[in-house]
């Protein structure tokens, strides 16, 4: 049975305690993880917080940090299939995708170590003739990111990326759920050369160790990814040290067709929109909003490909469908969907949980169109559930798709480039994707707003605000201060 352990101050340990994680595809135990409590918390923030002093760290010039980044890079790329093969292990996801996912991710750090000598000042023409004001750039401190167990070393590349590339430390805690990738990770970030206590790597249970982390005085920023519920506590233990916070959270995101589309281009997109990671994206195609003209028609082309989709194996190439990671998920999908087959909604394909060993849960469509207060309309299930509902008229599917309290991510497919400007404007969310989805760049910004959290990961803007700002007044002349009763 695998040993991973956590990584605090540059050395390698057990933790208080040791927990089990099991195969998301045979359900036996695989692995045994450590477990943070508070004294490993403390340990870890202490470690982040005498490395962010250490001149070894914040001695160093902005390039040398690039070049530490570009190192770390490149150690992920060499690595990327043991990276991807324990993710497959310990989450279910599938091996094209996490073998995919993982060899971009290296892309993140090298943008970011590019990055890391470009965070500029900027001097301020001011008001005064004997002054000269600038604008320094300098780092938060010391950063609390904490990662979901889905895509988790692509949602730490965006946290970890920017934050030691303005200078911060960090300490990252995993999920709990299937911490594996990132506690291998930490193998690979070691080799590196970075100082100690620049990263580290813990997991552990919400009490007694991520309640305590994000609750922590010497934590001076929160970056999280997770769901409404969780990212409520995070902000609620944020008011014990007032740290600022960054929540990248769920979505139930709009897949908006419209008649003069392209058919065969949307129904693969609106399969990698949901059935692709088994559903389990926080920027999901989830709500399929189709015109009535084609929904037919759709739907038919839709359910073949769901149909005929490969489940199996995780570590198996030719499998597109995996399980879920874990059986809270497998349970949640069937109570929403019997939920909201009383309400009125029409189950097309799938539905029920695969008769075999693991969590296995097939694609499945749900016709809402009858059904409006249908829960599977509002609810995210983290799983491959599409719902859908069809409209007759471009201000109708506008109003359907800003029906939710999320508002991550969205796509809209149309031919009509004047009816896709439209629709860019009224559709609230923080991502807009036109005849494609779930294309993501190190270069392009990430996130959302309401219930889906608020900042921005990837891009410039990500950097920076691991930054604080220090204004500098210097003033330029010889003569003695005048009246220092006066405001200058």
């Amino acid at each position: 049975m695998q040993q991973f352990q956590q990584y605090i101050g540059g050395v390698f340990s057990d933790g208080s305690a040791r927990f089990e994680s099991r195969d998301p595809a045979t359900g036996e135990v695989w692995a045994m993880m450590p477990e943070a409590r508070a004294a490993d918390v403390e340990a870890a923030v202490a470690a982040a917080r005498a490395a962010f002093h250490a001149p070894d760290w914040a001695g160093i010039t902005a390039s040398a940090r690039g070049r530490l980044l570009y190192r770390l890079a490149d150690l992920i790329a060499e690595n990327a299939e043991t990276l991807a093969r324990i993710e497959t292990r310990d989450t279910g996801k599938i091996i094209r995708e996490t073998s995919a996912q993982i060899a971009y991710v290296a892309e993140y750090y090298r943008y970011y170590a590019g990055l890391a000598d470009k965070i500029e000042g900027a001097h301020l023409p001011i008001d005064k003739p004997d002054m000269e004001v600038w604008l320094r750039r300098e780092p938060l401190g010391v950063v609390a990111a904490v990662v979901p167990w889905n895509s988790q070393l692509f949602l730490a590349a965006v946290k970890i990326g920017p934050a030691l590339a303005a200078g911060c430390t960090v300490v990252l805690k995993a999920s709990e759920e299937a911490p594996a990738p990132m506690l291998e990770f930490a193998r690979i970030f070691d080799q590196a050369g970075f100082p100690p206590g620049v990263l580290n790597v813990i997991t552990g249970f919400g009490a007694d160790c991520g309640a305590v982390l994000t609750a922590h005085a010497g934590i001076d920023h929160v970056a999280f990814t997770g769901g409404p519920e969780t990212a409520r506590q995070v902000v609620r233990n944020s008011a014990e040290n007032l740290a600022s916070t960054s929540l990248e959270l769920g979505g139930k995101s709009p897949f908006i067709v419209f008649e003069d589309a392209d058919i065969d281009s949307a129904v693969n997109a609106q399969v990698a929109g949901i059935f692709a990671a088994t559903g389990q994206s926080c920027v999901a195609g989830s709500r399929l909003i189709i015109s009535n003209r084609i929904k037919a028609d759709f739907l038919r082309r839709l359910t073949e490909k769901a149909e005929s989709a490969r489940i199996g194996a995780p570590d198996a190439p030719q499998t597109e469908i995996g399980p879920l990671c874990t059986g809270a998920q497998m349970r949640r999908a069937e109570d929403l969907l019997a939920a909201s087959v009383a309400a009125g909604a029409r189950i097309v394909t799938g539905g029920q949980p695969l008769p075999r060993a693991g969590h296995f849960f097939p694609p499945t469509i749900v016709d809402c169109s009858n059904a409006p207060q249908a829960p599977c309309l509002s609810e995210e299930f983290f799983g491959p559930v599409l719902s859908v509902c069809g409209f007759d008229t471009e201000a109708e599917a506008l109003a359907l798709a800003n029906d939710t309290a999320f508002g991550l991510a969205s796509g809209v497919f149309t031919r009509d480039l004047t009816r896709a400007h439209r629709m860019i404007r009224g559709i609230r969310a923080g991502i807009v994707w036109v005849n494609t989805y779930r294309a993501v760049s190190p270069i392009a910004p990430f996130g959302g707003h309401g219930l889906s959290g608020h900042g921005r990961e990837g891009g410039l803007q990500a950097a920076l605000d691991y930054t604080r700002v220090k204004t500098v007044w210097l003033r330029t002349s010889d003569d003695p201060i005048p009246d220092p009763f006066v405001m200058r």
